[in-house]
């Protein structure tokens, strides 16, 4: 069954799609996580948080917090972290993660919550983070849960959002990558739905991809005013033809291609 929020704004995504295996099999990160205990991080976590400049001392809140890692991280570095998640397992798993973790460095701090609804008072942290959750929240959700971070950060703090697909990627550029891997016979690997790409059941989750424009206005419509978007890709490794490997650098270099081609969403947004 959907879920109708308080507010009655429209469906929210049940948390029963959320569980163990979600986390485990799918959240990204998970195979770092599994083969280091949560001690490392993703290629992508560590490109996230980096951007958040974490330093000793500081309030941290990790919206969308999963397995927990990214609070075991603010922790160890000796700010005092909050992680919260909208679904069960994830405050089960997060809990876990810390109980286990004998390196931290200030107090961590778990609860299951909305991020449309923080029960927090206003000006709290100094970072709020938002990984690989925007995709999840539907447009109205979103809305909310970026008027929240707003509310909860002291002036001059900073909002970090990490997304992932560009919205422009999928739209624009998928068609043309699906189509040329077909062509290569390789179009098994590429399904109609590009929410279905290596993920299956992000089908399933993801609601709400954003591009950077878009995700520039929705920052500046929450009460942002200093704010920076910009894209970035993954690493490409692939052993291709001088053909491909050209195109390649095109996409992924030249203006505009590059504004369709890279996948990565990062936003940094200050509180005035």
């Amino acid at each position: 069954m959907i879920r109708k929020s308080a507010s009655h704004r429209g469906p929210s995504l049940p948390p029963h799609l959320y569980g163990e295996e979600y986390f485990l099999s799918a959240c990204e990160g998970y195979e770092e996580f599994l083969h280091t205990h949560g001690e490392h991080l993703s290629r992508r976590l560590q490109a996230a948080f980096a951007v958040a400049e974490v330093k000793p001392g500081m309030r941290v809140l990790d919206v969308g917090c999963g397995r927990g890692e990214i609070v075991r991280y603010c922790a160890r570095l000796g700010a005092y972290a909050v992680g919260i998640d909208y679904a069960e397992a994830a405050v089960r798993l997060s809990t876990d993660l810390l109980r286990r973790a004998g390196d931290l460095q200030a107090p961590a701090g778990l609860a299951q919550a909305d991020a449309k609804f923080l029960p927090f008072p206003r000006a709290t942290f100094d970072r709020v983070l938002m990984f690989d959750v925007v995709e999840h929240l539907f447009p109205w959700e979103l809305r909310l849960a970026l008027h929240e971070a707003y509310r909860v950060l002291k002036p001059g703090g900073m909002l970090v959002i990490h997304t992932a697909p560009n919205r422009w990627y999928d739209a624009y550029a998928y068609p043309l990558v699906r189509l040329v891997r077909t062509l290569q016979g390789l179009g098994h690997l590429y399904p109609p739905n590009p929410r279905g790409l290596n993920v299956p059941i992000n089908e399933a989750v993801h609601v709400n991809e954003q591009g950077p424009i878009g995700l520039w206005w929705a920052l500046r419509r929450a009460g942002f005013r200093r704010v920076k978007v910009w894209l970035a890709t993954p690493p490409q490794n692939r052993q291709e033809s001088w053909v491909f490997r050209v195109l390649r650098y095109i996409a992924f270099h030249w203006i505009p291609f590059r504004w369709f081609f890279e996948r990565e969403v990062f936003a940094v947004a200050v509180r005035s």
